[in-house]
């Protein structure tokens, strides 16, 4: 049985981050084809522009560069229902009900996050593992 695994934006931007022994886990990690949603490459491409100081050209590369090696999700009408479902239930912030909603419904097993509670279990299939612990 394949294992399929989810990786939320901070892992796809500790890849090219400065510390030096999480960008090691998380290229690792990465190197996996996890799936992730247009939310993760969003909200990635948007730090790049904000906090690193990136430019366009050069957020927009990092962000087509990870998007060839990962399955890309849709955030669609299905996906915010679920999320808003998730978000009520455990009380969770909009932006990451919708991660945990966007894995759960791709049937993901691991969600690759340190935002979450390490060990924390979705729906009773889906588990949080915080891969810088």
């Amino acid at each position: 049985m394949t294992v399929k695994v989810f990786s939320d934006t901070n892992i796809v931007l500790y890849t090219i981050g400065q510390d030096a022994q999480k960008a090691k886990i998380a290229r690792e990690l990465m190197s996996l084809c996890p799936l992730v949603s247009a939310q993760v490459i969003n909200e990635s491409i948007s730090v790049c522009l904000r906090k690193f100081g990136f430019t366009k050209e050069r957020a927009y590369s990092f962000a087509d560069s990870i998007m060839s090696f990962v399955d890309v999700l849709p955030v669609d009408e299905i996906t915010i229902r679920k999320s808003s479902e998730i978000a009520i239930r455990y009380q969770l912030s909009n932006w990451d009900a919708l991660i945990v909603a966007a894995a759960l419904l791709a049937n993901c097993d691991t969600l690759y996050s340190e935002d979450f509670q390490h060990g924390q279990v979705f729906e009773t299939r889906l588990t949080v593992v915080n891969p810088f612990q």
